[in-house]
């Protein structure tokens, strides 16, 4: 039972693209395209990955690539492991750090249910995907599967996820 069913006279395609989006911050950016994305009458869409880039996607990627290395963790095996499942098996997830775990997550694309307390007793309940974590801002981007909107919350502002 198709949500959208394809007439009989229409073939469907898929097309890969890049989009850049200019806006303050990845939240924000993230948001306008999915405003976009979901008023445009597209039958389904899956967004992959981001980045923040500027002007020019291909000159800014080989700038980004080439003067900002990233330290590879100790525990790569474990990391790879656990992002073979759409549900990584429990013991070499429990044996991640928080964030391998929500890395781990956010690259499966898993469904989960964040707790997060806004304070003064308000606790969310959000059935959500993350779609992206900046650890230097300990901030983390997730988009709520219910309301079809994206949220931003602070690391420490997160009680507990189950998937």
């Amino acid at each position: 039972m198709d949500k959208f069913p394809t007439p009989k006279d229409q073939t469907s395609f898929i097309f890969n693209i890049e989009v850049l989006v200019e806006e303050n911050n990845n939240a924000a950016a993230i948001e306008k395209l999915l405003h976009a994305l979901n008023s445009s009458g597209f039958v389904d869409f899956r967004i992959l990955s981001g980045i923040q880039l500027g002007e020019q996607i291909e000159v800014r990627t080989k700038q980004a690539s080439s003067k900002q290395p990233f330290p590879i963790p100790a525990n790569v095996s474990q990391v790879a492991n656990a992002a073979k499942s759409d549900k990584p098996d429990q013991e070499s997830f429990e044996a991640l750090s928080y964030s391998d775990k929500i890395k781990s997550i956010m690259k499966n694309n898993t469904l989960i249910r964040l707790i997060v307390n806004k304070g003064l007793g308000i606790k969310l309940s959000i059935p959500c995907r993350i779609i992206n974590m900046d650890e230097t801002e300990n901030i983390i981007t997730i988009y709520h599967v219910d309301e079809k909107q994206v949220y931003t919350f602070r690391l420490n502002e997160i009680e507990d996820f189950s998937y």
